[in-house]
């Protein structure tokens, strides 16, 4: 029974979590390729706000000997950085779905490698579950990959293998709440310097560097504070349960998640690729997580 129950709540985290991913992209698509707000500062903002909900929700739920003490370390929230901001540039330029397939493709290879050089080794249920999902996300974006401008494409990709690396190293966590608030906190230290050094080579759009409105701000700030923040912890949570193979295979639903969600929220026709292709991502992603592994 006890064990059901912690299946049931894995599962729960893990589902938050990959809505939450998916509403970054969603959010990012309002408020980037509508230029309400410029890459930079989005990326400032929502690592910021992120840093902010998160110090309290540490601070809320923590003993009171601990509660001054910053989890997370310095590699974590460097990998943290360096996903938030060239993803926010890709976004720029990059279609909703090419943009996913880059992303969660390159997240995907760089956790599958890892896991096969430090010895995990999937059975074939999970080979067949895993391509089976690559085979619908491919086929859902497959129409926009020959369109995709290469400084974006690996923007998107440096942004996956920086996911990756930040999922693989919260594996380890085991107070994955106050860990990703000290990752939120410690990126904020790169932001001056790199965003500076960034700004000048990596501009993929016209017009003024630095662009502010409301609703630039306030689609930055819940993409930090709930999305990013609260997202993100609970994936920390989920970590530590699964292998660097599930690990990444679970994390392909985000790009059908957030196709349905373009549908619901921004009016985007459901389609029979649709359909199809949400069908072979979370069919496969079931038989990799539930299949043995023989």
């Amino acid at each position: 029974m006890e064990r059901g129950r912690g299946a049931l709540r894995v599962a729960g985290l893990a589902g938050f979590a990959l809505v939450a991913f998916a509403a970054n992209s969603i959010l990012a698509r309002l408020a980037l390729r509508g230029l309400a707000i410029d890459a930079a500062s989005y990326s400032a903002v929502r690592l910021a706000s992120g840093a902010v909900m998160l110090g309290l929700l540490a601070r809320a739920g923590a003993p009171a000997d601990t509660a001054s003490r910053a989890g997370g370390d310095w590699l974590s929230a460097l990998a943290l950085f360096v996903y938030a901001v060239p993803f926010a540039f890709a976004y720029l330029e990059l279609p909703a779905g090419t943009g996913a397939l880059l992303l969660f493709g390159s997240v995907q290879a760089t956790m599958i490698l890892t896991g096969l050089v430090s010895g995990e080794r999937p059975g074939r249920r999970e080979w067949a579950g895993q391509l089976v999902a690559i085979m619908g996300l491919v086929y859902l974006v497959a129409p926009g990959i020959g369109a995709s401008p290469v400084a974006a494409s690996a923007l998107m990709a440096v942004a996956g293998v920086a996911w990756g690396v930040y999922s693989l190293r919260g594996r380890r966590s085991r107070a994955p709440l106050r860990d990703t608030a000290g990752n939120f906190l410690r990126s904020l230290a790169f932001a001056p310097m790199l965003a500076i050094a960034l700004l000048p080579s990596v501009r993929l759009s016209d017009g003024p560097p630095f662009r502010f409105s409301a609703p630039g701000l306030a689609l930055a700030v819940a993409s930090g504070a709930l999305a990013s923040g609260v997202g993100y912890a609970a994936w920390y949570a989920v970590l530590p349960r699964l292998t660097a193979v599930r690990a990444a295979t679970v994390q392909l639903a985000t790009p059908a998640l957030t196709a349905a969600a373009g549908v619901a929220l921004l009016g985007e026709d459901v389609t029979l690729r649709l359909l199809v292709s949400a069908v072979a991502i979370l069919g496969g992603i079931g038989l990799c997580v539930y299949g043995d592994r023989s």
